[in-house]
């Protein structure tokens, strides 16, 4: 029986039809001439109707009617397809040119065993250039004299930073009159280096709080000028090396080639010591355990100066360290919700920083609580952890207690923890404590009285970590290549490899081993020399290379791609984040860690190229260890792209010699052509050397033209395969126009354009006009439509895409198209090949026109419309009663493409969500659609303004008028530590106003790094027609969706609502700014991950009676008096301030 259309209300008649739009360009027909709307289907047969006696005269349709409807859509677009797709047709024309070409086979095991191979052996050339540069130092430095006398004007050599310095009239040297002999070098532009460079020449970039004119910094610049030879030899061995960097423990940067530094407009922070290749180059990994004492005589600048520490602290640590951190009075806790060691990964360090700050001081020093909270910390066996140098960090304002009886328990004899102590702060305490602490404990003591001591105070503890390596000798010397990063100098994404530098001096007459590291050598390589080595466009559209590293972290990827970088934090992408996270993935990425050859096929999720899209596909997934790296190689490939085709131009056509200009099919990529052949968009490819790449597709083409003059078909400066395959492609597809696409009328059938792309980079539009509104990517590649329809069976449509936020589109002034496309496929002798994809790109407004009638009951527009009176019964339809009835057709993503509502057609391509929450909440709920929510650690957001939270970093104790009027205040330590502050901050005012990264990073950046939290919706289990009704009382709605058969769209029938009272809740699909998932959660599973296969944390040579001892300047009263007078009247201090600071912070 028929389902009555209201359950509340009245149901309002089906008014007469007006006049839509003409939806095409062009004047519109008078009156007499009515626009057709030409079906391919034949008459419906009427269906019989039943309707409930007294019931109402129109009644929401019954499902076999609206299952008719779906076949009618089903038909109908797939006659279009047919007609004008041309998908037998192109068929026919690559069997038909069978000469023209071979197929290949990928092999999987094979590709992967040589492309590992490869990287193998470019990877091992910057490894014995290292062992050369590692073992020059040491012999440099050996022979090297040294001398206490030396002079500023005895050192020549190239100050990276002497330009800079130049344009900035309050520079150090500028005020002190320099004596330094810096050289003027000339530079040449270099397309490797992305930067001008000198070849014949090393530069020197030494940090801004450390004094070039200290002797130990001459003695640096002295010995390790030697190193320019060394370097200028192994460029001559090898002329693809890039930057080779020596990082010295003094802070002395020496690179080669030279260029000038990357000087930001703020001040400069860099430090080679704390740039991640340096430290994992410096030491083993690290377990540590940072304490810090918060009782009540920790005041104001006191704790503002150790949460400053801790967090300098934190960023000496890398993802192959674990670290905790609690605070302390009668009682320890963590200072998050962190209850164990977590790995030091960007992510949790946030979680550190951002806790610390909630640090507040009370309480009684309990330094017996701390200690016991960090030795049962690293006695915890039982999570993941580095198992290598294992020790406690104390930041502690001072006291009386050595708590020997904890060291006696938990550390002695074997003193396998060590344990650094640092004096925070200005005060009258005895320190010998803190210092015994360390001593006795294999550890070091160290003073930070100011913001000035404390970089380079929580840095130093790598040099006592050093010592075992050093003592290690050779069995030490091994390289190590590390996470992605940001290269300092311009060159982009790299890794390093690193290899460090031991003292092999002897101190003193008892021959007594040096256990001092000199530094670390490092060399990088650009990832994209390593993606060179991968191949490109023979694994397909879908197919790539990946590798990861022992965490699980990827340096290569496809989805690599972040958007900004921290010039301070390594680039860390999980495999697991770069892709879908499945169980079967998790076990691919286990097994690469490990060191595992293997191949998997596995069912699994891809994002699609625009992240709108979840499609499920099947994958090939084969990985091999990199050997003599901690890299593995993994390979994906579709079963689809198992074959590929690889154009064989005849033998009489190369052993011509003509450029080729003058081959066959090359006529129809001339834009002479395009009239009557199409457009050709060209894929910006390497097709030669010479070839100048451009943005403008139009240009691209022209350059392509002009040097195609030149060179022939064999020539050496071209890639053969890109080319011979560009050229039969451009052929074939011409083809596909003269037997297809010429001799029909598109108009007829409501079409904008008709397309074809190929693997081989061709992607022709026809007609030539067109082209004018293709937005496609002219990368087939790179186009969202041409990869998933390679993924997906049938006819794929894409909706132009539209964002909430940005206005409908306007359809008055524009005509909007729909793409529909489909893969071509292929056997030949056996082997299955999808080498291109066909579509037409469907006008908006004439098919939403041909949707009403295709859901109706008549078969063409001119039918007249049934007229329903009260004595007869007819069932809705989508046009006769469109004020009633709702019916669209939604993609697997839950975007809009038709609607039967004229007013919803600028909504086309939105999320259905934003057009009709209420429904589409229903569908979610009926499984029509399921979803995946994933994170985008790569996206970059607007910086947020700063805030005033008193815990900052950078905040500023400040003294009450109280503090002011007590003359005993001001010979106190917190006034002695803030006159050191302040003048800290008249050089680097910036301390107070920019973040320390801000200041690192690109100046001219807007953007930060961010989570972004991502929705995608796909079809789910449900694949049936299916009535439901969203119940809500007198406001029910009726509804029917059935999934089109071989396309991505459904079908949806439903009541219009009459009321809101039951407004649900909306689905978001748009991508929102996140915190990630719960960092507190995530680590109680941690990923699997394997450290370095090395450790070296313990020699029994060691020497330990090198633990540390303080040294300061004694507070002046006049300084301090006439520095507060200056405040308290508002006068800015003066130059001789900046200087005295600037001198005395280098002595220290």
């Amino acid at each position: 029986m028929a389902v009555p259309a209201r359950t509340c209300g009245v149901c309002r008649p089906g008014p007469a039809r007006t006049a839509l739009p003409w939806p095409r360009r062009g004047p519109r027909p008078g009156p007499g001439a009515p626009r057709p709307v030409l079906l391919l289907l034949p008459p419906l047969l009427l269906l019989p109707l039943l309707a409930a006696p007294g019931a109402s005269a129109y009644s929401f349709p019954q499902q076999h009617t609206m299952q008719h409807w779906a076949r009618r859509l089903e038909q109908e677009i797939d006659g279009v397809m047919r007609i004008f797709g041309g998908v037998q047709q192109l068929r026919e024309i690559y069997k038909d040119n069978r000469n023209l070409f071979e197929v290949q086979e990928n092999e999987p095991q094979k590709l992967v065993e040589k492309v590992a191979g490869d990287i193998e052996s470019l990877l091992d050339r910057k490894v014995q250039a290292l062992k050369r540069l590692a073992d020059a130092a040491e012999n440099f430095q050996k022979a090297h004299r040294w001398q206490d006398n030396i002079k500023e004007e005895d050192i020549v050599y190239y100050d990276a930073k002497a330009d800079a310095e130049l344009d900035d009239p309050e520079s150090e040297d500028m005020e002190r009159g320099s004596k330094i002999s810096t050289l003027k070098l000339d530079f040449v532009e270099d397309s490797n280096f992305k930067n001008k460079v000198n070849y014949s020449y090393t530069a020197v970039q030494i940090p801004t709080d450390i004094y070039k004119g200290s002797t130990v910094i001459l003695n640096e610049l002295n010995w390790t000028e030697a190193l320019e030879n060394v370097f200028t030899e192994n460029r001559r061995q090898d002329p693809t090396l890039l930057w080779q960097v020596f990082g010295s423990a003094t802070g002395v940067t020496r690179y080669y080639p030279a260029t000038p530094w990357r000087a930001p407009k703020k001040i400069d922070l860099y430090d080679v010591r704390r740039r991640p290749w340096y430290i994992q180059g410096a030491s083993s990994p690290k377990d540590m355990v940072i304490i810090v004492d918060v009782s009540g005589s920790v005041s104001g600048l006191t704790l503002k100066l150790m949460k400053t520490s801790v967090c300098e602290m934190l960023d000496t640590l890398s993802d192959d360290d674990y670290v905790n951190v609690a605070s302390f009075n009668e009682k320890a806790q963590p200072v998050s919700c962190f209850t164990h060691l977590v790995q030091a990964n960007v992510r949790n360090k946030k979680v550190f920083k951002e806790a610390v700050q909630g640090m507040v001081a009370k309480g009684t020093t309990g330094y017996k609580a701390g200690f016991e909270y960090a030795f049962d910390q690293l006695q915890n066996s039982n999570i993941t952890r580095a198992n290598c140098n294992k020790m406690i960090m104390m930041f502690t304002d001072g006291g009386e207690d050595r708590v020997q009886d904890v060291f006696e328990k938990y550390n002695w004899p074997n003193r396998t923890v060590r344990v650094f102590t640092f004096s925070v702060g200005q005060h009258n305490y005895d320190v010998t404590p803190l210092q015994w602490m360390a001593c006795a404990n294999k550890g070091y003591y160290f003073e930070i009285p100011s913001i000035g001591a404390i970089r380079i105070n929580t840095q130093e503890y790598l040099d006592v970590l050093g010592r075992p390596m050093v003592l290690a000798g050779k069995e030490a010397k091994q390289v190590q290549w590390t996470n992605v990063y940001e290269d300092a100098l311009g060159l982009g994404l790299v890794v390093t490899g690193t290899l460090p530098v031991f003292n092999l001096t002897q101190d003193g007459p008892g021959e007594k081993k040096n256990q001092l590291i000199l530094g670390v050598m490092g060399i990088d390589v650009a990832l994209n020399d390593i993606k060179r080595l991968t191949p490109n466009y023979t694994l397909g559209a879908n197919g790539y290379v990946f590798a990861i590293d022992l965490n699980g972290y990827v340096l290569l990827h496809p989805n690599l791609k972040p958007q900004t970088t921290n010039f301070r934090e390594p680039v860390t992408l999980d495999f697991l984040d770069a892709e879908l996270e499945d169980g079967n993935k998790e076990e691919i990425r286990r097994s690469m860690i490990d060191g595992n050859k293997g191949h998997k096929q596995i069912r699994t999720l891809v994002k699609s190229l625009d992240e709108r899209y979840v499609d499920e596909v099947m994958r090939n997934y084969t990985w091999v260890p990199i050997r003599s790296t901690n890299y593995s190689l993994g390979l994906v490939l579709p079963p689809y792209s198992t074959f590929y085709l690889q154009a064989n131009l005849s033998d009489q056509i190369l052993q011509v010699k003509l450029p080729i200009s003058k081959l066959k099919d090359f006529e129809f990529l001339l834009p002479s052509s395009f009239e009557s052949e199409g457009h050709v968009f060209l894929a910006p490819r390497e097709y030669c050397k010479d070839l100048n790449a451009s943005d403008n597709n139009t240009e691209f083409l022209k350059n392509f033209i002009e040097l195609m003059e030149k060179v022939t078909p064999d020539s050496k400066q071209c890639n053969n395969f890109l080319l011979h395959n560009l050229i039969l492609d451009t052929g074939i597809t011409q083809q596909l126009v003269e037997r297809v696409w010429r001799d029909q009328d598109l108009n007829t059938y409501s079409l904008l354009a008709v397309f074809a792309a190929t693997d081989g980079g061709i992607t022709r539009v026809f007609p030539n006009k067109a082209a004018e509104d293709w937005t496609e990517n002219p990368e087939p590649f790179n186009a969202s439509f041409y990869r998933r329809s390679l993924d997906n069976r049938g006819y794929v449509f894409k909706p132009p895409h539209q964002d909430a936020l940005v206005r409908p589109l306007e359809l008055e002034n524009d005509t909007v198209g729909i793409l529909v496309s489909t893969a071509v496929e292929f056997s030949l002798g056996g082997r299955t090949l999808r080498p291109a994809v066909v579509g037409v790109k469907l006008d908006l407004e004439a098919w939403a026109e041909k949707f009403k009638v295709l859901a109706s009951n008549r078969t063409h527009q001119d039918q007249p419309q049934k007229q329903c009176g009260p004595s007869s019964h007819c069932e809705m339809d989508c046009e006769v009663n469109n004020e009633d009835l709702l019916c669209v057709l939604i993609d697997d993503g839950g975007f809009l493409v038709l609607s039967n509502q004229n007013h919803q057609w600028d909504q086309v391509g939105r999320f259905f969500s934003e057009v009709d929450a209420n429904l589409m909440l229903a569908l979610y709920n009926n499984s029509f659609y399921t979803r995946k929510e994933s994170y985008d650690y790569q996206a970059a957001c607007a910086p947020q303004p700063p805030g005033n939270l008193g815990a900052a970093p950078r905040g500023v104790f400040v003294p009450t008028v109280a503090d002011f009027l007590n003359l005993a205040w001001w010979t106190s330590a917190a006034a002695w530590s803030l006159f050191q502050q302040l003048l800290y901050g008249l050089i680097y005012h910036s301390w107070f106003q920019a973040d320390p990264a801000e200041a690192e990073g690109n100046p001219e950046a807007r953007e930060s790094s961010c989570v972004m939290k991502q929705t995608q919706y796909y079809f789910g289990p449900v694949n049936t027609s299916y009535n439901a009704i969203i119940d809500c009382g007198n406001c029910s709605r009726l509804f029917h969706a059935q999934r089109l058969t071989n396309t991505n769209l459904l079908f949806v029938v439903a009541e219009k609502p009459l009321c809101s009272q039951c407004e649900a809740g909306r689905l978001l699909q748009k991508e929102t700014h996140s915190d990630g998932p719960e960092q507190c959660e995530l680590v109680q599973r941690p990923r699997y991950r394997r450290g370095p296969h090395i450790c070296f944390d313990y020699n029994a040579t060691e020497d330990t009676s090198d633990c540390g001892r303080g040294a300061s300047f004694p507070p002046s009263l006049g300084v301090l008096v006439s520095l507060q007078l200056l405040l308290l009247l508002g006068l800015p201090p003066g130059p001789q301030a900046h200087q005295v600071h600037a001198h005395t912070s280098r002595r220290l």
